[in-house]
């Protein structure tokens, strides 16, 4: 495979965010053909459709940093047993205005981390059904609904436990073959 940019968005604000380490355990355990950039999405107003006829500066950079990427990567917490808010609105603005969305054709795959027994499941589920209709061919398998304890992934992304990283490694291995079929 060619170097390829893989835009990542990850849903979580927090400072110590679970699933920003996942993402960065991802990240170490892909080849170095995979370009991994975190696309920043702490600093969007709220989606208005007032912005269709001039998106604010921050919002055109978040369609740029979509648009110049080949490959996508969600990595999302569970609010509420759905999506957050943050992440819903950076897809919201990405998307829009109507015939102008920065994902369509644009491999991507959805994954997650909760300190709950079922891991982000349901906020998967619903972000899949958003992706879907933003035309995003997702990974199916392998899902990764990672039950988080804090010594499982370091902050750096550095796994210390050997079943984490064979079953990341699993994903990776397929997220590649997945990336492979739409980016030559």
């Amino acid at each position: 495979m060619n170097e390829c940019k893989v835009a990542v968005l990850v849903g979580s604000l927090r400072q110590d965010s679970y699933n920003r380490r996942l993402a960065r355990a991802v990240e170490k355990l892909a080849p170095k053909e995979l370009k991994f950039e975190h696309v920043r999405i702490d600093d969007l107003p709220l989606y208005t459709q007032d912005f269709d006829a001039d998106y604010p500066p921050n919002a055109q950079r978040l369609k740029r940093d979509i648009e110049s990427s080949q490959a996508l990567l969600f990595v999302t917490p569970e609010y509420n047993r759905s999506v957050p808010g943050v992440l819903k609105n950076a897809i919201d603005i990405a998307s829009r205005p109507w015939g102008k969305n920065s994902f369509p054709g644009k491999p991507g795959a959805v994954i997650g981390a909760s300190i709950g027994a079922i891991g982000t499941a349901i906020a998967q589920h619903h972000l899949r059904s958003s992706l879907a209709y933003l035309d995003i061919p997702t990974l199916g398998q392998p899902e990764v609904y990672l039950h988080f304890h804090d010594d499982i992934i370091a902050a750096d992304g550095t796994i210390s436990n050997d079943s984490t990283r064979k079953f990341l490694q699993a994903f990776v291995d397929a997220y590649v073959k997945w990336v492979e079929r739409f980016v030559r």
